[in-house]
């Protein structure tokens, strides 16, 4: 599924999330496929060439990862979590926002929940 297929964006969206998360628990091959599949848009063609083995051989392996990635998923919620932070995140910084608050009281807040999504 390419970008000009419907749900292809999401769908490269979700994929893309998951490498982020889970990467490091994949094989070099299933990293390599994926990253030009869906981060640099190659096609099934374009990879087969590159590494000389068939289409269905390329489609095989990138199935293989993407299966692999929602394993992971499944198993450990990283992405979802991700998700449900931002979302309650969202929703802290809209009560902030509503609130009687004076400016300095509101950034030492809005400090706080950057310092809660940082990365460490």
């Amino acid at each position: 599924m390419k970008a000009n297929e419907p749900n292809a964006l999401s769908k490269t969206t979700r994929i893309n999330l998951l490498f982020d998360f889970y990467e490091p628990l994949l094989t070099e091959k299933q990293r390599t496929f994926l990253k030009y599949y869906f981060h640099d848009d190659f096609s099934l063609g374009e990879i087969s060439a590159e590494f000389g083995i068939s289409r269905q051989a390329v489609y095989e392996h990138i199935k293989r990862a993407e299966q692999a990635l929602e394993s992971y998923e499944s198993k450990l919620s990283l992405l979802e979590r991700h998700e449900s932070l931002q979302n309650w995140t969202v929703q802290l910084v809209n009560v902030i926002n509503d609130l009687s608050l004076n400016e300095q009281d509101r950034q030492s807040l809005m400090n706080i929940i950057a310092q809660i999504n940082s990365p460490e």
